[in-house]
């Protein structure tokens, strides 16, 4: 989260006196915790990395213990009473939804452990690690979207399992470049880190031109599609707009990957306040993405509740 790489108390504590643009040529607010330079006659202190490292693990603990229970309880809810949920909230589509929150809620223990502690599980691990959590997202983004356009997750039939397979494998292979540009790199101690690779390196750029297409331009193209569909609007409240929500939470983060290639890219002028400020910006994107995994489950089945209180169970 962020542009800090976790680094140990006792370099926590330390201080080093950097110039900002080389900071920048080595693509790195990363090891610099507590930084004084002279940048236009201010001197600019970038404190992340410290508030990172004591905040974020507990963050992630917590999201993780809520998601494990709302998760558990949408299967729960969706094992029980399998003719509940109708469209646009079917249960062949809310499952795998589930499957998604679930599969991303339980990479955050490790994520949380190798912040605080280190990352001692090797670089193989560290890319399955940025593997598995891209795939998580980019088949929840590839379902949303797919639910949002079409009635193909109406029901389970061949149709349906010819898609999820699809989507699965097509998601996966979108991960690839994820996993390729993350790597450990080595401070005090070794930490997993999503981009250990050079900005403009193939791999990164192919990985932010996906993450752009995902969470900005395909939300962007479904709402001028629904706009301009009417029976596209049909279902959306509160059924398809809930699953909106992990649109929702992950667009800032999109922006902030944005940013933060032009300002490494150098086509933005990187300024003191912007060192002084950006990683807290782009970190909380990242932590407000986070949050699907906990606050998804918990969206959908109040939706499916109110669906229920008022009688209407959704049809194909």
């Amino acid at each position: 989260m962020g542009n800090c790489i976790p680094v140990s108390p006792s370099v926590l504590e330390s201080k080093s006196s950097l110039d900002l643009l080389e900071i920048m040529s080595n693509y790195s607010y990363d090891d610099v915790n507590m930084t004084s330079l002279d940048y236009d006659a201010a001197p600019c202190h970038n404190e992340y990395c410290p508030l990172f490292q004591r905040v974020a693990p507990i963050f992630l603990a917590i999201t993780c213990a809520v998601a494990a229970l709302g998760t558990g309880a949408l299967l729960v809810a969706l094992a029980k009473w399998p003719h509940a949920w109708g469209w646009p909230q079917s249960r062949a589509l809310v499952g795998q939804l589930a499957v998604g929150m679930g599969l991303f809620a339980g990479l955050l223990p490790p994520v949380a452990v190798g912040i605080g502690q280190g990352w001692r599980l090797g670089t193989g691990l560290c890319r399955v690690t940025h593997l598995l959590w891209h795939w998580s997202l980019f088949a929840q983004g590839l379902l949303v979207g797919s639910g949002s356009c079409s009635t193909a997750w109406c029901r389970w039939d061949p149709r349906s399992r010819r898609l999820a397979v699809a989507v699965w494998a097509g998601a996966l292979l979108l991960a690839t470049p994820a996993a390729l540009a993350s790597g450990t790199g080595a401070a005090s101690e070794t930490s997993c880190i999503g981009r250990n690779v050079d900005i403009l390196s193939p791999a990164y750029l192919l990985h932010l031109a996906l993450c752009l297409c995902l969470f900005l331009l395909l939300p962007a193209v479904l709402l001028v599609a629904t706009l301009a569909a009417p029976w596209l609007r049909t279902g959306w409240e509160p059924g398809i707009s809930v699953s909106w929500l992990f649109f929702g939470l992950w667009m800032p983060y999109s922006v902030g990957l944005a940013v933060d290639f032009l300002l490494h890219a150098r086509l933005l002028q990187p300024t003191c306040s912007t060192f002084e400020h950006f990683d807290y910006v782009l970190g909380l994107s990242e932590g407000l993405g986070v949050l699907h995994c906990c606050l998804g489950p918990t969206a959908l089945l109040a939706a499916r509740l109110c669906h229920r209180r008022a009688g209407t169970r959704g049809s194909c």
